[in-house]
């Protein structure tokens, strides 16, 4: 093994390298889509692309074993899609794991690995070492002076023996912040830059592993460093580490000034593959661009006066602070993000309309994923696990520690945020510490197949999944490389048109008829058919519709204009709301103060219902395939959205507390400190996940509601989700309807009650209809039929009052007792009514406490098979309740009905303890009831 000396290349002659790296953790894409990738970067002029696909199996848990004959055609069959597409293909492997550097047999491996994938035509290569242990084991200590010399050793011996290829390093210091001490004092980093071999190109993904900006300021030490250029692997648009966030947003925070102090950028993006069609198309746009148009002028360039008045500079000296909106049109050369974002957006939306189908269950690509803040692997895009506390969803794949977490390294970090006794990080796949499911891209047998209208065509049978209800594998463990099947299929036709090409028709007319595209798209191999409400009169899916999406999932670090309105408006309705009160306005509100406040409120809902009529149109689009990469995003933030217009809808009635501000503006809002420390990009983005739905939810009311926004997602598509609006008096018969159906612990009574149809409304329900109306919601459907209902009593005592003083008085008169005969058995029907005459209810021991305990109740149809929809609904009444003052929720269940128990639980109330030394009350207390509760 031998090291060469490195060489400042700062004279490089060597085009820019521009293009897309497959470099995330989780599900890789399918051959069809890096087919159709290649396509579309010839079209845009971009010219690189780096197979890296960090849980593809042979590329890095199990880089020694050569591939199959089929995995060999596959991939030779890219290498030459991509040459056509006049692509530079580079094939990256990750030995950095478990490589032993000094010992020849592994060398040998690597060599052998590199040479088949040479002859099946790639030119270029990598190396990459990132999120791998700082850490020699004894043989390389006793063979290398330092990590950074083995890694030169291995990496010059490869490049000399594939005879100096186009060749790409990753180093395990791969970010400023992970430069140990700093950039200029890191003796890895010199070495690398000293002993690399010059034409060997260096990665680099900036200040951080996702930086807010890469400046020229910022590469300078680097580049002085390592002596020559670097290679972006630019991390904006990665969401491998946040299965509620996708990044629709254009290339941003990179000034085009930049472009001649790197060698290339290769943009690392979603791990859906049809979410980053703005990503790519305004990266390749930026490239070609010399002069930065959101600042007054280019750090190189002398910028025209012409130019400077188009952008909308030095015209407007009043305020430096104020960012002038972006011209509709700026000279070629001009990069501006959202001028990009126009042209991409404008460029994509033909995409939606293209015939493309796609049977089986949703699953997020990000697998390893958890829901429960417990450290998994495979979470991060070129970083390690983090301890930060996540609200995820299910399904998640089945992950099995090994040992024990004292046994599992804890590196050092620069970021507190990374700090953890259980964090995983280099050990994302290595075998021996964690059984997790591992995929091959490059052997699949899904078919994602383009339909027409064609009466020769024949449908194809739907498609076979191992995936099981939990979307885990259920071979995970039993063989060391699981099969983990894609949702999203190949194509068994070409790939598609490029982007900004005109799509034909494949009839050689209009194409598909709405009513036949609805027919032939939706069609599902479960039993469950794809649902869809009335929205037939729907146009297609629009240019503006489109922009809503890309401005409500922006960038990491900043949202986009609708997206920062929706937050900005809501968080004013919420803390002006005390003009509402029927009691009279907030002392100092003016006079105008209630008329501008239904006005805004009316604006609000206008912009909730354009962006719940846009997922409507994105539901029905005829290319399924988007559909499926962007419907779990779109569907959570649709969900969230219908929420916040519920509670506002509940703030308009004015009946909470006339405290209300004390209650409702807490520490931890979008608008008292998270949302300066979001902007500065001072964090990676990891620490705030979740995105726009997140911060929509910290706005409300509730402190601890976390775990009522980690529900399963629908299996697949659906424009259904159910409203949740405020009790209205002519709700009262379809709630008792909804009550009679749920009575047998969730069956429907109807039968026992023919005689008596109110009877169970009034025994469970009708109290809190009487008293306490204004906390009670109804849950509706697309048509506008009631299926469920949650009320809320303020203060148990109060409720038990007003039952024995009023209610019981009403019913005992309006249902006489019935007395049966010796032997003979009661109806059901006469045993409701028998309860009204037992006793008078009264409040438990253990919870007649001076703090008041909210009592509330919640039934839903059974055929609601949406698990959102109590999570909202609970988080909306526990705001509200949280808006009066009380803090504390109970329900009240029979011990006999397991099934109302567990609905309980599943919206996070849990039976009550016996008393300890906080006054906890017992639940021996009833011998009839369990009480559960939860604090918000």
């Amino acid at each position: 093994m031998t090291e060469s000396e490195g060489q400042d290349s700062g004279g490089d002659s060597r085009p820019f390298m521009c293009g897309v790296v497959e470099g995330f953790y989780g599900r890789p894409w399918t051959l069809t889509q890096r087919k159709d990738l290649f396509e579309k970067m010839e079209f845009w002029g971009m010219c690189s692309y780096l197979y890296a696909p960090k849980d593809d199996c042979k590329h890095r848990a199990f880089w020694r074993e050569l591939y199959t004959v089929e995995e060999a055609e596959h991939l030779q069959s890219l290498i030459l899609a991509a040459h056509e597409s006049n692509v530079n293909f580079y094939y990256a492997i990750s030995p950095g794991l478990d490589i032993v550097y000094s010992n020849s047999k592994e060398i040998g491996a690597l060599k052998r690995k590199l040479d088949q994938v040479a002859q099946l035509g790639c030119k270029s290569f990598a190396l990459l070492f990132d999120d791998i242990e700082a850490e020699m084991q004894k043989p390389d200590k006793e063979a290398f002076q330092s990590f950074a010399h083995a890694q030169v050793s291995v990496t010059n011996e490869i490049y000399q023996h594939l005879g100096q290829p186009s060749f790409l390093f990753c180093p395990t210091q791969y970010c400023t912040s992970r430069a140990v001490p700093t950039i200029a004092t890191s003796e890895y980093l010199k070495t690398i830059g000293m002993k690399l071999a010059s034409n060997i190109d260096i990665m680099w993904t900036g200040d951080k592993v996702i930086p807010k900006e890469i400046t020229v300021a910022s590469l300078e030490p680097i580049t002085q460093a390592l002596k020559r250029k670097v290679v972006i692997w630019d991390n904006e648009h990665a969401n491998d580490y946040d299965q509620r966030r996708v990044f629709l947003g254009p290339y941003s925070g990179r000034s085009p000034d930049i472009i001649q102090k790197l060698r290339g950028v290769l943009a690392n993006p979603n791990c859906e593959y049809g979410a980053n069609f703005v990503a790519i198309h305004s990266l390749a746009a930026w490239s070609k661009c010399t002069v930065d148009g959101c600042s007054s002028l280019s750090a190189n360039d002398t910028v025209s006066s012409d130019i400077k008045l188009e952008l909308g500079n030095g015209t407007n000296g009043d305020s430096e602070d104020v960012v002038p909106p972006p011209p509709d049109k700026l000279p070629p050369h001009v990069y501006h993000p959202r001028i990009a974002l126009k042209s991409a957006i404008r460029d994509w939306l033909p995409e939606f309309n293209r015939v493309k189908s796609v049977w089986g269950p949703i699953s997020k690509p990000q697998v390893g994923l958890n829901p429960t803040g417990i450290l998994q692997p495979i979470i991060n895009t070129c970083i390690t696990s983090t301890s930060t506390t996540s609200s995820l969803n299910l399904p998640i794949p089945a992950a099995v520690l090994v040992g024990t977490p004292a046994d599992l390294p804890n590196p050092k970090s620069s970021n507190p945020a990374e700090d953890s006794s259980t964090d995983l990080s280099g050990l994302l796949s290595l075998g021996s510490v964690l059984r997790i499911p591992v995929m091959n891209s490059l052997v699949s047998t899904h078919e994602v197949v383009m339909l027409t209208n064609d009466p020769k065509s024949t449908q194809p049978e739907p498609m076979e999944t191992n995936i099981d209800a939990e979307g885990s594998d259920p071979a995970a463990g039993s063989s060391p490389v699981s099969k983990v099947t894609d949702v999203i299929m190949e194509s068994t036709t070409n790939p598609p048109t490029p982007a900004g090409m005109q799509v034909e028709p494949t009839d050689g007319g209009g194409g598909l008829s709405k009513a036949e595209s609805t027919t032939m798209l939706c069609e599902p191999t479960s039993p469950e058919k794809e649902e869809f409400s009335s929205i037939e009169d729907l146009d297609s899916l629009s240019y503006d519709d489109l922009q809503l999406f890309c401005d409500l999932f922006y960038l990491p670090c900043e949202h986009g204009p609708t997206a920062v309105e929706i937050l900005t408006e809501f968080y004013w309705l919420k803390t002006h709301a005390g003009v509402m009160l029927v009691s009279g306005s907030e002392d100092g509100e003016p006079e105008d103060a209630k008329p501008e406040w239904e006005s805004r409120r009316a604006r609000f809902n206008a912009l909730l219902g354009s962006i719940k009529r846009a997922f409507d149109r994105l539901c029905m689009a005829p290319n399924r395939e988007l559909v499926y990469n962007l419907y779990t995003y779109v569907w959570d933030l649709v969900g969230v959205l219908l929420l916040l217009e519920s509670y506002i809808d509940w703030l308009a009635l004015g009946f909470f507390s006339p405290k209300y501000k004390q209650l409702v503006i807490g520490r931890h809002t979008w608008f008292s400190g998270i949302r300066e420390a979001f902007l500065s990009g001072d964090h990676e983005p990891y620490v705030f996940r979740g995105g726009l739905t997140a911060d929509l939810q910290r706005l409300m009311p509730v402190d601890s509601g976390n775990d009522l926004f980690m529900y399963q997602y629908p299996d697949h598509p659906t424009n259904i989700v159910y409203k949740i609006r405020p009790f209205k008096p002519q709700d009262e018969e379809a709630c008792y309807r909804i009550a009679l159906q749920t009575w047998e612990d969730g069956m429907d009574a109807t039968q026992f009650y023919s005689t008596h149809p109110r009877l169970v409304g009034e025994k469970s329900i009708g109290p809190f209809i009487s008293f306490y109306s204004n906390f009670g919601f109804v849950f509706e459907n697309s048509v506008g039929e009631i299926v469920g209902y949650i009320f809320a009593a303020t203060d148990i005592k109060e409720f038990y009052q007003r039952v024995n003083i009023a209610w019981l008085p009403e019913m005992r008169t309006k249902y006489p007792k019935v007395e049966w005969s010796e032997g003979e058995l009661p109806t059901p029907c006469e045993t409701t009514i028998n309860s009204f005459h037992q006793s008078d209810p009264v409040v438990p021991p253990g919870l007649d406490t001076p703090e008041a305990w909210a009592l509330v109740r919640i039934a839903y149809l059974p055929s609601i098979s949406d698990s959102s929809l109590a999570s909202r609904a609970t988080m909306l009444v526990l705001a509200c309740l949280r808006t009066s003052g009380v803090l504390k929720a109970l329900a009240e269940v029979p011990k006999k009905e397991k099934y109302v128990q567990e609905v309980y639980s599943k919206i996070g109330f849990a039976a009550l303890t016996e008393t300890g030394s906080g006054g906890q009350p017992s639940n021996d207390i009833s011998d009839d009831y369990v009480y559960m509760s939860r604090r918000y």
